[in-house]
């Protein structure tokens, strides 16, 4: 087994879905205890049982995120299992769609309440055990789009530019700290939830695929190969960058 992330506990929000679900995987074989975040407990576990069968650590915790005590919870059962809170991939996010005039209030309150406020409640109740213990890394999950906002997705793009912003602010805040802090960027990712997606728009995956000049969209293992990277000792000197992972897609 590699020991690139040995003796370290990892927390990963949205874990079980399908980029989170590959981020679980790719830092369970990597050697880290992982913490499966998810709204959803039965999925969760599933996740997490599968690591344990394939000799891993892990452990499932349901949590609102978007809710500041929940994710103080998620922090001391970290703590409780596996003693330490040293890695955190700050992955969940929902895409609610459409231009400003087509989006209820609730739309735009949820996609911040997911997308942003849920990761500054659980960085905020990591952050001190890694001063602590003087070193820790973070990643977050923005999006090309918070870079390069595409039509009719406003409240997505804008909570992710704001991700994007609170990502190189925490970096530059903390770096001192030895705790670094980095974002991906993803375009178009093969997941469930995006397939569902193409689906209610009369389309398919091969659609997508066409748009990108390396000839397909993304997989969620290469998401989480990425994100393993930034949490690594490998990217030792990496703290404040977005990546963009995006087959040299433009925005649509």
């Amino acid at each position: 087994m590699c020991s690139r992330f040995s003796g370290k506990s990892a927390i990963v929000t949205g874990g079980a879905g399908g980029i989170g679900q590959a981020i679980c995987q790719k830092l369970a074989e990597d050697g880290a205890a992982i913490v499966v975040c998810d709204i959803q407990l039965e999925t969760a576990e599933k996740v997490a049982q599968e690591l344990i069968d394939k000799g891993h650590q892990a452990i499932a915790v349901a949590a609102d995120i978007s809710q500041k005590t929940e994710c103080e919870r998620v922090v001391e059962l970290t703590l409780q299992a596996f003693g330490s809170v040293d890695l955190l991939a700050n992955n969940a996010g929902i895409n609610r769609r459409g231009n400003l005039l087509s989006l209820t209030d609730e739309d735009w309150l949820t996609s911040f309440d997911v997308n942003l406020h849920s990761m500054y409640y659980l960085t905020k109740a990591a952050l001190p055990h890694m001063v602590e213990q003087g070193s820790g890394a973070i990643v977050n999950t923005a999006s090309q789009w918070g870079l390069y906002p595409a039509p009719n997705h406003i409240a997505y793009n804008t909570t992710k530019a704001a991700v994007a912003a609170f990502t190189q602010n925490l970096a530059r805040d903390y770096a001192p700290h030895n705790v670094r802090v980095n974002g991906i960027c993803p375009g178009e990712v093969h997941t469930p939830m995006l397939e569902a997606g193409v689906k209610r728009a009369g389309k398919n995956i091969s659609d997508l695929d066409a748009l990108v000049p390396f000839g397909r969209i993304g997989k969620p293992e290469e998401i989480a190969n990425l994100v393993a990277f930034l949490l690594s000792d490998e990217a030792a000197f990496m703290c404040g960058s977005l990546v963009e992972i995006t087959g040299a897609q433009a925005v649509a």
